[in-house]
C-alpha cells in the first residue's frame, strides 16, 4: 500500500463538472495558483532536501492557506517574511566575509562577493519594508468632493475660481469707490419724458408658436 502510494506521489488528482470535458478540467486545474506552486515546490524539494513531496497533499495545503489570506488571516505571511528576511541577513553575512578573505590578493572576487552581499543587503531591507507595511498600512488622505443630484458641486478644498474672481471684484470696488464721484455743482433736474407713456395693451398674433 505505502509503495502503491509513493509512485502516485507526483500525480495530480483533479476533478470536474459533468459538462466539462478532460480538456476543460485539466485547464483550470493547471490555472489554479496552488496547483502552479506545489509543482514548483515539489521540484525544488527534492533538490534541496532530497526528498519528493506529495503532488496533492502540497496542492491541498497551498489552497487552504490562500483560502486564509483571502480571508484577511495574514499570520502565514508574515511569519514567511520574518523568515526570508533573516535568511537574506544569513546570506549578506556569508556574502560580506568572503569578500573580506579576498580583499588584498583577490579584487575581482572580493568585489563581485561584496555585489552579492549588498544585493542580499537590499533585498532583506525590502522584506523588512514589506513585513513593516502590512502591519501598518500607510494611511492615505485624499480630497472629497460632494457631487448632489443635478448641477450642484460642493468641494472640499480650496476656494474655487469663481470665489477669488468675486473677491478680488469687491476689494477693486472698495479701493475706487468714490473716486470718479463729481462733487461739484448738481445737474439740471431731467423734466419728464412725454414719449415714455404707460404701455397700453401688446397686441399678439392668434398665432403664438413660432
Amino acid at each position: 500500500m505505502a509503495d502503491e502510494r509513493s509512485k502516485n506521489t507526483g500525480r495530480l488528482q483533479v476533478w470536474g463538472e459533468p459538462d466539462e470535458s478532460d480538456a476543460e478540467v485539466l485547464a483550470r486545474w493547471v490555472m489554479r495558483p496552488s496547483v502552479n506552486a506545489a509543482l514548483t515546490m515539489r521540484g525544488f524539494s527534492h533538490a534541496v532536501a532530497g526528498m519528493e513531496l506529495d503532488l496533492n497533499a502540497l496542492v491541498a495545503e497551498l489552497a487552504g492557506q490562500c483560502k486564509a489570506a483571502s480571508e484577511g488571516d495574514l499570520s502565514r505571511p508574515e511569519a514567511m517574511l520574518v523568515a526570508q528576511a533573516h535568511t537574506l541577513d544569513l546570506i549578506f553575512g556569508s556574502l560580506a566575509m568572503r569578500s573580506c578573505r579576498n580583499m588584498g590578493e583577490y579584487t575581482d572576487a572580493a568585489d563581485r562577493y561584496m555585489r552579492l552581499a549588498l544585493k542580499a543587503q537590499s533585498q532583506c531591507r525590502a522584506t523588512i519594508e514589506t513585513l513593516a507595511a502590512i502591519k501598518n498600512p500607510p494611511t492615505v488622505i485624499a480630497r472629497q468632493a460632494n457631487i448632489a443630484h443635478g448641477p450642484q458641486q460642493v468641494n472640499n478644498g480650496e476656494p474655487s475660481c469663481a470665489r477669488k474672481i468675486q473677491s478680488e471684484q469687491s476689494k477693486l470696488l472698495e479701493q475706487t469707490n468714490g473716486e470718479r464721484l463729481d462733487t461739484g455743482a448738481a445737474g439740471q433736474a431731467i423734466g419728464s419724458d412725454p414719449k415714455m407713456a404707460t404701455v397700453g395693451t401688446v397686441h399678439r398674433p392668434k398665432n403664438g408658436g413660432r
